[in-house]
This record gives C-alpha cells, structure tokens and sequence, in this order.
C-alpha cells in the first residue's frame, strides 16, 4: 500500500503540543493541513502557533521562507468536524479518555468518507477499544508519535484487533514518506516504548526505597556507567512526575497487576504531593532558579593494589576488565577457577561483577560486587557494595583499582543486582518476552528503544552482548532475593538461554 500523497489533505484533531506537532509534520511534507479542536479558538491559535514554529525554523535555515509561505498557506483550522471532510487521513490527538475518544471518532465516521484512514495517537489507551464501536473498525490504527513530534523520529503503528493490514501499512508508508522511522506493534499495553521502559524507572525508585542510594547518585551510575543519555529521577522530573506515573499505572493495570509493572509507592507521595518536576518548580530535584544541583556520591581517593590475582575467567560482560588492569600497571596473576572469575583482594575478599545476588550472600564471605557498565573501557564511572563481612581495606582496593583505570566510583548499599546490571536485565527480559509474544518484531523493538527512549543500545543487542544465559541466571538470582514474580526470567528469555547453552556444547 502506498503512502497518502501529498496533495492529499491531513487533519488533525486536538491542538495542544503533540497536535501542533503532528500538523506541522504533515504540512513540512507537503499536505494541506485542516486542525480542528473543541474548544473554541483553540485551533486558530494553534495554527499561530505552528506559523511562529515554522518562522523559526527559517530563522535558523533549515526551511526556504518561501515553503514557510507555502506551509502556511497550506494550514487551516476549522471551527466543526464537518470541516474535516474531504480528508485522507485524520489523526486524533486528544485527551487520554477511552470514551472522548470513541465518541470523537463516531462522529469523524459520519463526516468524512469511507476510505478515510482515521488515527489515534493514544500512547495507553488499547486501539482495539478505541475502534470498537465504529461501523467500520478496520480503518483505524494507532499512529502514537513521540513529543516533540517534529524533532523525534520515531513513530510506533498500532495495529488493533480489527485493523485492516491495509490499513496499517498505508499508515507505516506515510510516516515513513514524512521522515519518520515507523514500526509496526500489536496492540498490547504500552506499545513498544511505554511498556518496555518500565524498569529504567522502577528499578531506580526500588533502589530509592531500599535506600541503597540517593537519586541523583543514581541516576549518575546509570548515565556514567550504562550510558543513558538521562538518569531516570532527571528525566521523570522532565516529563512530569502525574505522566510517567500515569502511564505505569496504566500499564499495571492492563496487565492485570502483574508484578513486572508494579508503580512506586515514592512516586505516587511525589505526585500526591504535586511535586511534579521541573512544571512544578520540584520533584526528585529542586528546579526552583538558583538552586544548587546535588553531587552523586563519589569514592575519595584511594591507592590501588599493587598486585592481583584472576582467579578463572570473567563473564563476557566484563571481560576486558584484566586487560585494563595490566595497562594500568598492576600486576595481574592468573589461576584456574571453575564458575564466573573474580578478583582476589589483598585481604582477601573476592571482586567480581554482580549476578544479582547481593554482595553478603548466603554464604556470607568477605566480597565486593563491582556494578555492568556499558563499556567498561570508556565510561566513567562504577558502581561498588561490599559484603557486610569485607574489611575497610579491601573496599579501599576495589576503590582504588577501579580509579587507576581512570573511573569515578561511587559506594552504594549492598543491594542485589545493584543499579545497571538489575536495570539492563530487566530490559532484556522484557524486550524478549514481548518478541516471543510477537508484539514486534525483534529489529523494531530495538529500533523503538532507541529512537523513542534514546537508549545506547536495544535491548536485545543488549542482552545478545551479555548473553541470555548469564542474563537468565542473574534474573533467577534476583528472583531468589525478591520472591514474588517480579524478577522471573520469562519463558522466551529461558527458552533463548537453553538454546545458547546447548549451542555452546556442541563440538567446534
């Protein structure tokens, strides 16, 4: 199915920011825009408003004044939805209520005609419920553009239960031929984006309540040493603290409570509260003008180990690390060890990366747990716990060991999993449960991940990076310390770690 052309008009429902958004990507691509919202002048004022952002563009030369002129001229708002008539296409962007939205679309369906292609950019409402009451079910789809929709690429198609595959791919082929990157997704809560995020957020505000660290050490660790462009305090301040809330409890409901989406009861006081972020002037952070940004947590000083000794080899994730050692000038002795590979502390307590236990462990021997970075060779900072039975001088080496390789460190509590590892496992195991379960496919979840979140890798690169084996084991360990389903390894994820395991027995 080809794209809408553009002669072709567009109309769009809903002048707020993402309906502006939406109407000036369609006008940059060339169709006539109609907007069109309840409210009275809204539309006027949103199409000045999409006219101001346009200016701007030229002001910067990134658009001819003259496709500005065009654009423009190209742009109308209409006063009733009988003006919407005539269009190929209308996307809905109102406010988040199942029934505003079937009633909106009852109406579209008795103004405009029966090739219409009609859209939702609802980001949690279910497209099959949207759709349900129409005469005609199978031309509407979900188009859920992510804010600002001019700037960012990404654009998630829903197909609904009843959604004519027609349908969807002329929605897919116009979003590509407006510059979009589209991928497909099956209606299933929080889409792609919304509802494989959940644990960059949770996990953070779990380790908050468990106070194993402070938010904006936290958020450091995860920037500094997974790569996220944003910690998750600083960027649910951001979007506002009531819509990411919002959007994990929906989530949590739609799956029926299941212990994977559990919401934070810190960020429900946060919104009870109405801190809400930077629109509130407060949330995890002060953003009132003037105020101080707090520092994460950073190790002071301390002397390196002169020597160590490897016992057995790392796990792939951190298996550059004795390289860095020896470059760095410390002595590194080799013995042989059967399981994952540690370092032996001069006093004597074992350095190895975390596997989702906590550092003290059943045993209780003297250990210190060393935190998944996404690179170990260029991030700039680690995350380390120690056991309740090492001694002072060994944290002191670890400290010291990972600063002469040139990193910050930052001591946190001895929780399990700590703070990257438990997060980027917890993405894996998402992200393959929801390709197992065909919500989409593999390449477009990493794609959604990227683009619509900006993470530094998918997640299933991720987790082939880290191996599902070692990614099951560490969510099964975790498991163990957390009963209750949250941390359970799902069954794609179980299923690609066997086949790993098998394929691994085989004869080179």
């Amino acid at each position: 199915m080809t794209a809408i052309e553009p002669e072709q008009t567009v109309s769009v429902v809903g002048a707020g920011t993402m309906g502006q958004g939406v109407a000036q990507v369609a006008l940059v691509a060339g169709h006539p825009v109609r907007l069109y919202d309840a409210l009275p002048g809204r539309a006027e004022e949103a199409a000045r408003a999409v006219a101001a952002r346009l200016d701007r563009l030229v002001a910067k030369g990134r658009m001819p004044a003259d496709a500005r002129d065009a654009a423009v001229a190209r742009l109308r708002p209409v006063a009733e939805p009988a003006g919407l008539a005539g269009s190929a296409l209308v996307v809905e962007a109102v406010v988040e209520r199942l029934d505003v939205k079937q009633r909106l679309f009852g109406e579209l369906e008795e103004v405009v005609d029966d090739d219409c292609l009609l859209a939702t950019n609802t980001s949690s409402l279910p497209v099959t419920a949207v759709a349900g009451p129409l005469r005609r079910p199978g031309r509407l789809v979900g188009l859920h553009f992510f804010n600002p929709a001019p700037l960012l690429p990404l654009v998630e198609v829903v197909r609904g239960h009843a959604t004519d595959p027609a349908a969807a791919d002329r929605a897919y082929a116009t979003a590509a031929a407006w510059g979009k990157t589209p991928v497909r997704c099956a209606d299933t809560p929080g889409f792609i984006v919304n509802r494989l995020a959940r644990p960059f957020y949770a996990e953070a505000f779990r380790l908050l309540e468990e106070r194993a660290a402070d938010p904006v050490t936290i958020d450091a660790v995860l920037r500094e040493s997974g790569g996220f462009a944003m910690g998750p305090f600083e960027l649910t301040d951001l979007i506002g603290q009531d819509v990411n809330e919002a959007v994990t409890r929906s989530v949590y409901e739609a799956f029926f409570h299941h212990p994977k989406f559990t919401p934070s009861l810190a960020q429900r006081r946060l919104v009870e509260a109405g801190l809400l972020g930077r629109k509130s002037g407060r949330g995890w952070y002060d953003h009132a003008e003037g105020a101080a940004r707090p520092e994460p947590h950073t190790a002071a000083p301390e002397k390196a180990p002169g020597a160590l000794v490897l016992h057995g080899a790392l796990p792939p994730a951190a298996d550059v690390l004795p390289e860095l050692v020896e470059a760095a000038g410390i002595a590194l002795t080799r013995a042989e060890a059967d399981g994952d590979g540690y370092f032996a502390l001069p006093g004597g307590a074992r350095l190895a990366l975390t596997d989702g236990r906590s550092a003290t462990g059943d045993a209780g021997e003297p250990a210190v747990r060393f935190d998944l970075a996404l690179d170990y060779r260029s991030c700039s900072r680690v995350a380390l716990a120690a056991s309740a039975g090492a001694a002072a001088d060994d944290l002191r080496a670890a400290v010291g060991l990972f600063q002469a390789l040139g990193k910050k460190v930052s001591v946190v509590a001895d929780a399990p999993g700590l703070i990257v590892a438990r997060t980027v496992a917890l993405l894996v195991d998402l992200a393959e449960d929801a390709a197992g379960r065909d919500v989409a496919a593999p390449e477009d979840i990493d794609t959604a991940m990227r683009l619509g979140v900006n993470y530094p890798r998918g997640p299933l690169e991720w987790g082939r990076e880290l191996g599902s084996a070692w990614v099951r084991r560490f969510l099964a360990n975790m498991e163990y310390e957390y009963p209750g389903g949250r941390y359970a390894p799902s069954q794609p994820l179980r299923r690609r770690a066997a086949a790993a395991v098998k394929e691994s027995l085989l004869p080179s």
